[in-house]
């Protein structure tokens, strides 16, 4: 199984934040978290700067979850909880 890095887990084509915020509040020098516009939470990375990384429902889950995978990132462990799924349901876009 390939190595999982921050650049497979932020894909080909991230979003990047092009206004931070001065006054933003970066949560163990890694990321910040802000609201969307759709009332979801989103995690923004200080490197890549402005990286969107994961997305949510509530703060606290993402939080979580993205203290969660860097972590599991850095001590490469990030393949032992993820698989890749194909699945279809039968119907071209």
């Amino acid at each position: 199984m390939p190595k999982s890095t921050l650049a497979s887990s932020l894909g080909d084509n991230p979003t990047i934040e092009k206004n931070i915020p001065d006054d933003v509040e970066w949560i163990d020098d890694a990321f910040y978290i802000k609201e969307t516009r759709y009332g979801l939470y989103t995690s923004v990375l200080k490197n890549p700067l402005g990286a969107n990384f994961l997305t949510g429902a509530t703060k606290e889950g993402i939080l979580q979850t993205t203290r969660w995978h860097l972590k599991c990132l850095q001590d490469d462990t990030l393949h032992l909880y993820t698989r890749v799924v194909n699945a279809t349901a039968g119907v071209k876009l």
